[in-house]
């Protein structure tokens, strides 16, 4: 989505008008210092009358500053709920109380109209809905912010569920964007701290964000995605898409007649196990992201429907979480560095997995990850919330000035929702029993003979690359000496030892190739699955890797004996 990227933001009437609201509303609920901060009003033509004014305003001295905050939020409307629902797994940027008043927002909002629905189907389906639809109950099932849910009927008889985007929205969330980055930016610039933040970049991941939800083709492909994940899969079901009656404004799926899993006393009435959901769940969002790297980033109670014989139906993907296999991995070195109580690996964890303007102290780093473990892991698992423990992991990360992926805060999100989940259903659930056996599964993949073949494999290709390189650079070098460009530090030594350091570099460069080379054929034949095998192994490539083993170790140990080859 579009956020104009200027110091002084549009002066049209339209964000004049709406930048009053905001200001107005952040005074009434006491951030009248906040605003004093940002030095608002040289920014914008509007004189201290208007903050006089509002300063009069009513006084909510009883509440703290995060009920005010959220009080706030709601009443600035859908970019600002939104926007406080994504700061909410913001632990490396907000303090514990804040997140929690954040965790409260509530997306429910007043339907429009049906005849602005009926206006959007049939502007979007380009003619009369009555051609896909059968009938549409004109009262909507929900409605939020962005759109609201209508059930309806398609010709065929199919019954299905319609969700229609709210007339005129998407205006109104770039307008609020695009306040939203010029407070940043002065946030930036005034605010002691806060330039590490970026507030800028999580305004523009936050307008990603809302782009990607408000384009409901995309929600479709994830809808489709997701099911394809578990195709064969008994525990879970995910309704269908019907393509034909889809837009951009406009998303068309199967009706799905289940029980909220917050309906508790429903459930229990209909005989349903809500150990086995609370486990079940817990166990597809594992699958989610450590298996398929693709995930639901809003597992709370609304999204979750539960079917006979104790299905679980995932509903809303308008948000969802991708995590590669090298990020994976590296959630697994952190989680691996936090039971084996070892303070080196889970610093280093904790870095590969953040960015960061400046390496961090390790020794300060790694001393703050022990207090934290030691902290947590003498006590029993099931006094130990996991999600509590994973923002405290990155509230150390924040203070070392690291910053995390927005893929990694939608992992956050969305394991602290289930475990809500979780235990509102059973009481003993504890979600680190859930996760234990896929981390270590994870774990151990890493260590597989084909998974280890793959990765030789791929560093081979990327040695051979590096040594098609090594003559471009070589002639770069040369050009930068003919242009007088290049500076040497010429040491003094003998022709004899130049001779002997040249003669040695090209052995070992000779027998580096070599030992490349094999180990790319080693794989090659592992890949293969050519007989004869041990282990499944083929013999061929595994004679491959200890030759090449071999010949390694031999290079590290000439290597360690200054050249002695």
């Amino acid at each position: 989505m579009f956020i104009q990227k200027i110091g002084v933001i549009s002066h049209t009437y339209r964000h004049m008008h709406r930048y009053s609201e905001i200001l107005a509303v952040l005074i009434k609920f006491g951030f009248g210092d906040l605003i004093s901060s940002l030095r608002i009003e040289q920014y914008l033509d509007i004189g201290r009358n208007f903050f006089v004014k509002r300063e009069s305003r009513e006084k909510v001295e009883s509440l703290s500053r995060a009920e005010r905050l959220r009080l706030a939020l709601e009443e600035l409307g859908p970019t600002f709920i939104k926007l406080g629902q994504a700061l909410s797994t913001r632990a490396d940027l907000l303090p514990p109380d804040f997140i929690k008043e954040l965790t409260k927002l509530q997306d429910h909002v007043a339907p429009f109209a049906f005849t602005e629905a009926r206006n959007v189907l049939e502007t979007e389906l380009k003619g009369s809905s009555s051609t896909i639809f059968q009938s549409i109950e004109p009262v909507p099932l929900a409605a939020a912010s962005i759109g609201q849910v209508h059930r309806a009927r398609l010709t065929d008889g199919e019954e299905v569920a319609i969700k229609i985007q709210r007339p005129g929205i998407r205006r109104v969330i770039e307008v609020d964007l695009e306040i939203l980055y010029h407070l940043a930016t002065l946030v930036e610039k005034h605010l002691g701290g806060w330039d590490l933040h970026r507030p800028t970049r999580i305004v523009e991941e936050f307008g990603r964000m809302l782009a990607r939800e408000m384009d409901y083709t995309i929600e479709a492909a994830s809808m489709e995605r997701f099911a394809a994940q578990f195709l064969h899969d008994p525990r879970i079901y995910v309704p269908r898409v019907f393509r034909e009656a889809t837009t951009v404004r406009v998303l068309t799926m199967e009706y799905v007649d289940g029980i909220k899993a917050s309906s508790l006393d429903t459930l229990r009435q209909g005989s349903y196990d809500l150990k086995e959901i609370a486990s079940r769940g817990a166990e597809l969002v594992m699958t989610q992201i450590f298996v398929h790297g693709f995930f639901h980033a809003d597992p709370h109670p609304g999204n979750l429907t539960v079917l006979p014989g104790n299905v679980v139906c995932f509903l809303d993907m308008g948000m969802m979480g991708r995590l590669d296999r090298d990020t994976r991995e590296k959630i697994v070195d952190l989680v691996t560095g936090v039971v084996r109580r070892d303070e080196s690996a889970l610093a280093a964890a904790l870095i590969r997995l953040t960015a960061w303007d400046d390496e961090p102290d390790r020794h300060e780093l790694e001393r703050d990850a022990m207090e934290l473990v030691e902290r947590h892991l003498y006590r029993p698992l099931k006094e130990m919330p996991l999600v509590k423990f994973v923002y405290q992991i990155f509230e150390v990360a924040s203070k070392h000035r690291l910053r995390l992926p927005m893929d990694v805060l939608f992992l956050i999100k969305a394991l602290g929702a289930i475990e809500g989940v979780g235990r509102d259903l059973d009481p003993e659930f504890n979600l680190i029993e859930n996760a234990a056996p896929f981390v270590e599964k994870a774990y151990a993949e890493r260590f597989q003979p084909r998974r280890l073949a793959e990765d030789i494999f791929v560093q081979g290709g990327e040695m051979i690359h590096l040594l098609k390189e090594i003559p471009v650079e070589l002639r770069q070098v040369l050009r930068m000496t003919r242009q007088g460009r290049l500076r040497v530090d010429i040491q003094n030594v003998t022709q004899e030892q130049m001779m002997k350091n040249l003669d040695r570099t090209g052995t070992r460069l000779s027998f580096a190739i070599v030992l490349a080379a094999l180990i790319i054929g080693s794989s090659l034949m592992v890949l293969s699955d050519i007989p004869p095998k041990w282990y499944d192994i083929p013999l061929i490539g595994l004679a491959g890797y200890l030759l090449a083993g071999v010949m390694g170790f031999w290079l590290l140990i000439s290597a360690l004996r200054k050249g002695k080859l």
